[in-house]
């Protein structure tokens, strides 16, 4: 019984077998170590934080498939033979999982072309929120109603693509109807009284309009300019300034209504 311990364990076999379980466990502690490596670079880095994700993964994707081959080798495996086999399964699975090949290219695309930067508010196929991530298969948005939303990154290159951080302000509009009977004059100058409150930038100046004869009332609107992230925090507050200075001033907002006349 002895004997044939050692002989097994005196076998060629057995030697490869051990090399091959030592360079796995070396390897795969060189991955991790690489991995945190990479993390701290990209972190210096001037690459997009959202990008982070999908480089680290790809890079620890190859590391793990070099470090297979390198196994297989030790064990004695032909790898040139694994290589060419792994080559027609590439092209079997690039066939078979078109949509996730197609949404890593996607995603070198959109670090490419850097359409929007981690953080940025943007709106993509219909949908709204801030840049949290891109990995390999998906580019994430955190919503301002906190929902986390997953797009497909070949559905964000083929997508029209709204960013609405890209610039340093925004114009808040702001549409209003008052009634035929109340002065154009007296609208705008309460429209223009609206339009000074904070955060409200002033070059360029506010500005109140007349939009639109409507059948039962006058369209205005109020536009002002302000920093990108004040944006929302105006949008609402003046909203309410309008009304607020519109009941002070007695202006009527109407609804549309029909007046009827009938004659004896």
């Amino acid at each position: 019984m002895n004997e044939a311990i050692f002989a097994i364990l005196s076998s060629g076999l057995f030697r490869k077998f051990c090399t091959a379980l030592i360079v796995l466990v070396i390897g795969i502690l060189a991955i991790r170590i690489i991995g945190k490596v990479l993390k701290k670079a990209l972190e210096k880095s001037k690459l997009e934080k959202a990008a982070h994700t999908l480089i680290t993964s790809l890079a620890k994707t190859a590391l793990y498939i070099l470090l297979g081959l390198i196994v297989a080798s030790t064990l004695g495996i032909d790898v040139t033979s694994i290589v060419a086999l792994a080559s027609v399964l590439t092209l079997a699975l690039s066939l078979a999982l078109q949509n996730m090949v197609s949404n890593i290219i996607g995603g070198f695309t959109i670090l490419y072309t850097h359409p929007f930067h981690s953080g940025d508010f943007v709106e993509i196929a219909g949908q709204a929120g801030t840049v949290q991530e891109i990995n390999m298969s998906y580019t994430k948005l955190a919503t301002p109603d906190n929902k986390v939303i997953s797009i497909p990154n070949s559905a964000v290159v083929a997508a029209q693509i709204v960013n609405y951080s890209a610039e340093e302000t925004r114009r808040v509009d702001v549409s209003i109807t008052a009634s035929y009977a109340m002065p154009t004059q007296k609208v705008l100058d309460a429209l223009a009284l609206a339009g000074t409150m904070d955060n409200v930038l002033l070059t360029p100046a506010p500005q109140a309009l007349i939009m639109n004869y409507g059948e039962s009332s006058i369209e205005y609107a109020l536009r002002v300019w302000v920093k990108s992230a004040d944006y929302w925090d105006v949008y609402f507050a003046l909203n309410k300034r309008v009304k607020d200075i519109f009941d002070e001033q007695g202006i009527l907002m109407t609804y549309p209504h029909l007046n009827v006349h009938i004659q004896n």
